[in-house]
């Protein structure tokens, strides 16, 4: 029988050594595993996180191993390429940081054996990501174990699989479910036996045959459907290979029963019925700990998801612990599952993106919370797309529909991409990456681009795969964009949910991002080498008010929330409150006196508060009460205003000449005027002229030109904090330099 032993303790770890060990090493760290090398370094800012090769190294000793014929290494995560070495003996190779893939270590053991795992997340151009806005944390992150089976088993080699692929189709009240597996060393007269039981473990179906047929067709009678949050009912289908009287190897995994499509019109449809996917995306990390995840972490993350009343995630950019997959199969989350196929395409990259697709589909075929795979995130960021990029998304495409044909395909597109681009015709579906209202433009620009859209591709189902803005805790009572306030955030959210949720012909909606998250090249918001979009903090400590704008209009759960509780020193007389509710009614108190009630149907409630020494605001509606605090001061509190640490140039420092611009500017603004335009036109040609070969985005110059427009909210200095994200970065000297030559232009007012 089968025997997985884990296999994470007392590893040694360094990022010194440069060749592999011949006897245990006495002075490298110990860890125990998950770990990543970068967890500290990967979210500090600088971009200077150590990428390069890493080495792990464990004894073993084959008297602890039980009694087998075969015995295999697995390895469900090691970011991004790994070798394994057994007693200095190179076993294997693997390109690719979020999937499992698995090792015949059998002839190569002996009575005592050094294990060497050497891992590489450096810089190279053939395997993804390699650009994009999140770290790419080093590390063997997820479990290692031992797999020890008979020389007759269920396949292990096959793309890291569970050797077990499940295919069920609705008949009426019934279904019908194929099951195939893969043996390895499969002899004459053994057999397998399927077996489904249902949720309580019943068996509802069994059939026993011949090992040489490997797929079998067996009934649910009268079937309960998975239908999402609603009733996530989950089948077990096991497999036993039996050789005369004896199981000699076993596996088993849930499924579920269900049926879907995504309408161009009506949107996302579940067993017949609407289900609208309305959710979050999410990245695995962690404050302090990066990739390397505990079970309990994966599960706090899927409570907040849930609390927040989501019925969809996108899991980016890439593929997630098996362990999360599974949680959303029992909790009811619709998936877009996806391959770090990222922000610029690699001609030399190809095959990697066909491994990684083969892995990801391989290993979550079974998942019934999964309904699309995505093919690329943001793939034309360097610019429109050509040839190579055709065809290497045309050949995941196809890839994708041979190796699953109950699931739909999709792209993540970039919001400067033009929407004739030829890629986006590709998949079966299609999103966009949006961020008007932070980036650039406004809010109230969103709906109106999706109708634009969908008339001009009525057949196309379009969704919106990224939109969000950054909140760190920053506050005001003047909320603007671009300023990192938690209030802005707040008002951004609330008015994407009201344009979204109002369009049923958007097949799902996912903001970006459910948590916080490490981006090392990140400089901004006044705590680098971070991404602050999240609904939740990196450590998963605080949600931010935007969380409860999700709560009230997705969760069922009876709640009352007042807004802006870390915003208590206020200086106006009359100040504005907010409260989220998916309850009718709401009645505010300040000191215990009546406000008044409201009634909302988009569940904001908003509150004209006087402001007179210090007050304690009670928010109730029906039997839920919460409560805050404000105070009267005279002053605005700087604590609550951005401030940057470490930057090269502060606004402060910078010369501002009346009626002229300077690098306090909007970039908006500054190119209102011909001569704004003029210096963008020349700074853009420097920058991509000094820019280093590799270095960063492979962003053209008429692409950079696209992109500063977006980014016409954000101020000239703010976007230079940006250039980090491109390997690009200015010097005082450099900045001041800019901020005299535009001092010398004269502010276009309309």
């Amino acid at each position: 029988m089968r025997e997985i032993i884990n296999f994470n303790t007392k590893w040694a770890f360094t990022k010194d050594a440069d060749t592999i060990p011949a006897t245990m090493p006495e002075k490298w760290y110990w860890v125990t595993l998950p770990h990543s090398w970068n967890a500290i370094d990967g979210q500090d800012g600088g971009n200077d996180y150590y990428r390069g090769t890493c080495y792990y190294a464990k004894e073993l000793n084959k008297i602890d191993l039980p009694d087998a014929s075969q015995y295999y290494l697995e390895i469900k995560g090691a970011n991004a390429s790994a070798d394994v070495y057994v007693n200095g003996k190179k076993l294997a190779s693997h390109d690719g940081g979020y999937s499992t893939w698995r090792v015949n270590i059998t002839e190569a053991l002996d009575v005592t054996n050094l294990i060497v795992i050497a891992v590489d997340n450096g810089v190279n151009d053939r395997v993804y990501p390699q650009n994009a806005d999140f770290t790419f944390y080093g590390g063997l992150y997820r479990d290692v174990n031992i797999i020890a089976v008979n020389d007759s088993h269920f396949d292990l080699d096959y793309y890291g699989g569970p050797g077990i692929k499940v295919t069920p189709e609705i008949k009426g009240a019934d279904a019908e479910v194929e099951a195939e597996v893969y043996l390895t060393n499969a002899k004459a007269g053994q057999k397998i036996a399927f077996t489904i039981k249902d949720k309580e473990g019943n068996v509802v179906a069994e059939t026993t045959q011949d090992a040489a047929d490997t797929k079998a067709v067996l009934s649910i009678p009268g079937v309960h459907l998975w239908h999402g949050k609603k009733d996530p009912y989950l089948y077990t289908l096991e497999a036993a290979l039996i050789e005369g009287e004896d199981v000699i190897d076993n596996v088993s995994t849930r499924f579920g029963c269900r049926t879907f499509e995504i309408d161009p019109e009506k949107g996302f449809i579940l067993n017949g019925e609407s289900y609208p996917l309305r959710g979050v995306s999410r990245h695995q990390d962690r404050w302090g700990i990066g990739n390397a995840l505990l079970p309990e972490h994966h599960e706090e993350d899927m409570d907040l998801i849930c609390e927040m009343g989501a019925t969809t995630i996108r899991l980016a950019h890439y593929q997630h612990d098996q362990y999360f997959y599974d949680l959303c199969d029992e909790r009811g989350l619709v998936i877009w599952a996806e391959i770090p196929y990222i922000s610029s395409h690699m001609p030399t990259g190809r095959e990697n993106t066909i491994s990684q697709m083969k892995e990801l589909i391989v290993q979550n075929y079974n998942h019934p919370s999964i309904v699309v795979w995505g093919l690329s995130n943001e793939i034309t960021m360097s610019g429109q797309s050509d040839p190579d990029l055709i065809e290497n998304h045309n050949i995941l495409n196809d890839l994708c529909h041979e190796m699953d044909k109950t699931r739909l395909t999709t792209i993540a597109v970039v919001s400067m991409c033009d929407i004739h681009d030829p890629y986006i015709q590709i998949p079966d579906v299609v999103s966009h990456n949006h961020y008007f209202g932070w980036y650039g433009g406004d809010t109230s620009m969103n709906g109106p681009w999706f109708d634009n859209f969908h008339k001009t591709f009525p057949n196309i189902p379009v969704g919106m795969s990224e939109y969000g803005c950054e909140a760190l805790n920053w506050h005001t009572s003047d909320p603007q964009q671009g300023d990192y306030t938690e209030e802005y955030q707040a008002y951004y959210h609330e008015e994407l949910i009201k344009q979204l949720y109002s369009r049923p012909y958007i097949w799902a909606t996912h903001v970006w991002n459910m948590f916080d998250f490490g981006a090392d090249a990140r400089n901004e918001g006044g705590e680098n080498g971070q991404n602050h979009k999240g609904l939740v903090t990196f450590d998963r400590k605080y949600k931010k008010d935007s969380f409860y704008a999700y709560k009230a209009w997705l969760s069922d759960e009876p709640f009352v929330h007042i807004c802006g509780k870390r915003y208590v020193d206020r200086v106006e007389d009359v100040t504005k409150v907010t409260v989220y509710s998916n309850l009718p009614e709401v009645e505010l108190l300040v000191n215990g006196e009546s406000l008044g009630k409201q009634t909302a149907e988009d569940h904001f409630f908003y509150f004209q508060v006087p402001n007179k020494g210090e007050s304690t605001l009670t928010a109730i509606a029906g039997e839920y009460r919460d409560e805050s605090h404000i105070r009267k001061v005279e002053e605005f509190n700087n604590a609550y205003r951005l401030t940057e640490k470490g930057a090269v140039l502060n606004w402060f420092d910078i010369v501002e000449v009346e009626g002229h611009y300077s690098l306090n500017s909007k970039m908006g603004d500054i190119m209102k005027s011909p001569a704004g335009q003029q210096f963008f036109g020349e700074m853009m040609k420097k920058m991509a002229s000094g820019k280093k070969e590799g270095e960063g985005f492979d962003i053209k110059p008429e692409q950079m030109s696209g992109m500063m427009q977006m980014m016409g909210s954000f101020t000239v200095l703010r976007l230079t904090n940006l250039l980090g994200l491109t390997g690009m970065s200015l010097t005082k000297e450099q900045l001041l330099e800019l901020n005299e030559q535009l001092n010398q232009i004269p502010v276009v007012t309309e």
